[in-house]
């Protein structure tokens, strides 16, 4: 008689306690002078709390990557690997950290004490596949530069999601408020630590046929910038059936932060993965709220809809895990609970790190 596989546990690294080191290093874009303040302040913030922050060499350039990708993949692979430092955060995404990929020793980083990792955008890029390959949990939401901002209610600062303990819970919701546009002027004034939220708006559940209808999904979170993860669907980086299997054969919550890329090119890109099996697995999406524009009275909202409706499972748009300020903290990997009920006023995420 054939056996049943049982799930291998997800990984979480050990809980972050002041006196724990940080390692800041630049995987894809690095820092110039003009907002060079607001990193230290950064910095300095994590040191407020507690912490031995580490600041690798490759973080103060003004260039699109902050040094060669050899120079790059060794500096992040260095911190991965040192059992004293507890957490990495890069300051912000970018544009091309996917050229590190094939440098980094994803099976040297399974074979040591995991590490929490934190951040999104272009930080998806290597993020994704590293719970992906290693069944290590990380953390999509919040770059190093956000992180001397006061989190509104209902949302988790990923330094409190890091020191939550293996087996612990994290509830977060929409604070139904976001940012309407723009961004902070950290070159003017590199200390500001309050979010512009002057916007008002919750989730949207946009799958067809469905619209504003209540739901209730579960799974195990990953995903990450549409515009960067959507090119590793369907090869060894991007390989969520494998994922799964080995861990979540309850299924996935995918997570998609829409950046900047018009709708058209979106639905390309939505439609690709899914066509290499990337939502095979999916109980439900969430996609982030977005500034980037629709076309020719085809939305964002649109986009999503042509491309994914067809998979027959529950779709929320405008949720707080993209480029529009809040962003929620998600471990990916997490045992996660999603509630949307318009009437009752309820859009929660509820993460059980085991």
């Amino acid at each position: 008689m054939a056996g049943t596989m049982t799930a291998m546990p997800i990984r979480y690294p050990a809980p972050l306690r002041p006196g724990d080191r940080i390692g800041v290093t630049s995987p894809s874009s690095g820092v110039g002078d003009a907002l060079w303040g607001r990193f230290t302040y950064a910095v300095s913030c994590l040191r407020d709390r507690g912490f031995e922050v580490v600041v690798g060499e490759l973080n103060h350039a003004p260039s699109h990557v902050s040094g060669p990708r050899e120079a790059r993949a060794e500096e992040l692979m260095g911190m991965l690997l040192d059992p004293t430092v507890r957490a990495v955060v890069p300051p912000w995404g970018g544009e091309t950290g996917i050229d590190l990929l094939d440098l980094l020793d994803l099976d040297a980083v399974a074979a040591s004490e995991p590490t929490w990792c934190v951040g999104f955008s272009d930080t998806s890029t290597w993020l994704t596949p590293l719970t992906l390959s290693t069944g290590i949990a990380t953390i999509h939401g919040q770059n190093l530069m956000d992180t001397p901002y006061a989190v509104p209610d209902g949302i988790l600062h990923w330094v409190d999601v890091a020191s939550t303990p293996a087996g612990g819970e994290l509830a977060q919701h929409s604070p139904g408020r976001f940012r309407s546009g723009g961004w902070d002027d950290y070159a003017a004034d590199p200390t500001v630590s309050r979010m512009t939220l002057d916007g008002r708006g919750t989730w949207t559940r946009i799958d067809p046929g469905q619209e504003g209808e209540p739901v209730t999904l579960t799974g195990r979170v990953v995903g990450g910038c549409v515009e960067t993860v959507g090119l590793l669907a369907g090869g060894r980086f991007g390989d969520t059936n494998a994922f799964a299997a080995q861990h979540a054969p309850e299924g996935l919550v995918i997570v998609l932060d829409v950046c900047e890329w018009a709708s058209y090119d979106i639905c390309r890109t939505l439609h690709a993965m899914r066509l290499h099996g990337f939502f095979d697995a999916a109980t439900g999406v969430l996609v982030s709220r977005t500034a980037a524009p629709g076309r020719d009275g085809f939305t964002q909202h649109d986009a999503v809809r042509d491309a994914l409706g067809m998979l027959g499972v529950p779709i929320l748009a405008d949720v707080e895990c993209g480029h529009v300020a809040p962003y929620l903290a998600l471990v990916q990997g997490a045992s996660t609970t999603v509630v949307h009920d318009p009437e009752a006023g309820t859009h929660t995420v509820t993460q059980r790190l085991a």
